[in-house]
């Protein structure tokens, strides 16, 4: 990585410097980490690194600090300058010629690292409650966590993704309360939904999504319901044994649902953890005997207290009510206390915005039971707003566009899941339905896909055959198969002989925008292991853009074929690395790479 050579040799420098005493007061020690970006104007270089921060150790001005630093910087085939505090690096053209021949050489490997060291890694996401349909904000966690699993993956962690099924406590006995109802009413009988709050709507699901479960519980257990129904002809007062039959039936088909629906997002999991299998193995239990061996619980108003506030949290909470059932919080503590158990050694949950204040109960159960908190990191995400015809949808109010199933069908994989990556997961998200479904280069998944494709059209058109128009007679193609295929293994072998006629050319316009391309493509590296750290798989999406951006600008002012065969081959070698990087790009993202659009 060209960014991470400067910053290696800029801090080398800087110690031979202060070592020698030409920086003023700053010692080795001292030497603050400087960051390189590119240059604001290109006829300075195409790196630059501020020195300024260095001046408050070294007592010294900016310039006279870069140039004592200079002479000390040796980078083959870069040029270095100094102007105003900033030391620039101006890369020649073999760097850059061999920027685009370790694309070629690592392929589908390329950008792939070792930054996580194999490191466990439990990643937690979605984990929604099998009571309906996934919702949009579902599909949001969904997307971004599929595509962080793939991007840590792909920079060396051991990653299991895992699905927390919350199919226990009382919002599944809700569930099968309100099944109840819609197989009564399948069977005509007077079953109304409670209206209000005092007649407890609050303890059903209304929704229609229960209709057709209530239709396929019918199928086959017609005779079963009516039998239930004579022995409890109250309909919102039916037994336990009702409740526990729908409970179960419903429960098995949404959460079916829900599992072929994220498969069908390229959201695949390695294990479904059921809640229901954490109370049966008595793992709730035994964590609440843990706790209490180790001193951190007491009793208060007929409650179970966990000291929580010993850890950070803002009050003690609440594990076990006075009715003797646990809260939410206990299976939770137990839950993450199975993971450190289980031998991973870095907990990611993905999880709404709302539940910002349950991290630092999970911290403080944590490190209560002698555990590091620090394994734990949770994403907090913001909401989805779904726009249609310029206007927000009140999603509570629309019938259409309630489900992320629907959007999906409006919109497709590739669009939801480009659009709901695309903007950092702890800010909220404007999707405009209308232009994420539009063929224009305002819709950035289109504009990125069609720079893709208009790439492997140009690498088609090389090779395929020609008509001449005014003789009505076939031409061979600019180049074989075989012979690009050559041409891209020597370029291997000769460490980019072919690609220095990459720059035989008199226009600026085409050594500028062939530059750039090169940086961009070069910078993936760099970009992948700065995502993974900082677990923001948003910033892939962000650099495909700006990739279709510097390749449409490239071809704008730069011809591929029809040029010298020299210049061809070595702007065919290019646009392979191009689509290489295109390719491994929306491959992290889960978004498919369209070879024709």
């Amino acid at each position: 990585m060209i960014k991470e050579l400067i910053s290696e040799k800029t801090a080398e420098a800087i110690k031979k410097a202060a070592e020698k005493s030409e920086l003023g007061q700053l010692k080795p020690q001292d030497a603050t980490e400087l960051f390189i970006d590119k240059t604001k104007n290109p006829e300075f270089g195409d790196y630059a690194v501020n020195i300024s921060p260095l001046s408050r150790h070294a007592k010294m001005a900016p310039q006279k600090i870069a140039e004592a630093i200079k002479p000390y910087i040796n980078i083959p085939d870069v040029e270095v300058s100094i102007i105003q505090g900033f030391i620039n690096f101006k890369l020649g053209n073999s760097l850059l010629n061999n920027g685009i021949t370790k694309i070629i050489e690592k392929n589908k490997d390329f950008g792939r690292n070792n930054l996580g060291k194999s490191e466990k890694v439990l990643l937690e996401y979605v984990s929604a409650n099998p009571t309906g349909p996934l919702h949009i904000g579902h599909g949001r966690w969904a997307a971004v966590g599929s595509s962080l699993a793939n991007l840590l993956k792909f920079s060396g962690y051991n990653v299991t993704q895992e699905f927390y099924i919350n199919d226990a406590g009382n919002q599944i006995n809700n569930l099968g309360k309100s099944l109840w109802l819609r197989v009564l009413q399948e069977l005509d009988v007077d079953a109304s939904f409670p209206q209000t709050e005092e007649e407890g709507s609050k303890n059903y699901y209304a929704g229609d999504y229960l209709i057709d479960v209530a239709k396929e519980y019918l199928k086959h257990n017609k005779d079963k319901a009516e039998e239930l129904y004579k022995n409890n002809p109250e309909p919102l007062n039916p037994s336990d044994e009702v409740v526990k039959k729908m409970s179960s039936f419903a429960k098995g088909i949404m959460f079916k649902q829900q599992e072929d629906l994220l498969r069908k997002f390229r959201t695949e999991f390695d294990t479904w953890y059921s809640e229901t299998t954490l109370h049966q193995k008595g793992e709730v239990e035994k964590t609440v005997e843990k706790l209490k061996n180790l001193d951190k619980l007491y009793e208060k108003d007929s409650a179970l207290w966990f000291k929580s506030s010993e850890y950070g949290d803002d009050q003690d909470r609440v594990i076990k009510k006075g009715d003797g059932s646990y809260t939410y919080l206990t299976a939770d503590i137990a839950y993450h206390y199975d993971k450190i158990e289980r031998g991973f050694e870095r907990l990611i949950n993905i999880w709404g915005a709302d539940h910002h204040g349950y991290v630092a109960r999970i911290r403080a159960s944590i490190e209560a039971m002698g555990k590091n908190p620090d394994c734990l990191e949770v994403l907090l995400g913001q909401l989805v707003n779904l726009i249609i015809s310029g206007e927000q949808v009140r999603m509570g109010k629309r019938k259409k566009m309630l489900t992320l199933q629907d959007l999906i069908d409006e919109v497709g994989v590739d669009g939801t899941r480009f659009w709901m990556i695309m903007r950092s997961i702890d800010t909220a998200l404007d999707f405009d339905v209308d232009l994420a479904k539009s063929c224009s280069d305002e819709n950035p998944v289109f504009y990125v896909q069609y720079a893709h494709a208009r790439v492997c059209s140009i690498l088609r058109t090389a090779t395929a055959e020609r008509l001449d128009t005014d003789n009505k007679t076939q031409l061979p193609p600019f180049i074989t198969q075989e012979e690009l295929a050559k041409t891209l293994k020597q370029v291997q072998g000769d460490k980019g002989n072919i690609l220095e006629a990459l720059w035989k050319t008199n226009s600026e316009k085409e050594i500028e925008s062939t530059k750039a391309l090169i940086l961009k493509l070069e910078s993936f590296e760099d970009l992948i292991q700065t995502s993974a750290k900082t677990r923001a798989p948003y910033m892939i999406a962000r650099y495909c853009l700006e990739l279709a951006k510097d390749f449409h600008y490239f071809y704008t002012f730069t011809r591929v074929l029809n040029v010298e065969n020299d210049v061809m081959k070595a702007r065919l070698c290019l646009i392979n690395a191009v689509k290489q990087v295109f390719s491994n790009a929306l491959g992290l993202l889960g978004v498919s790479a369209p070879e024709s659009m």
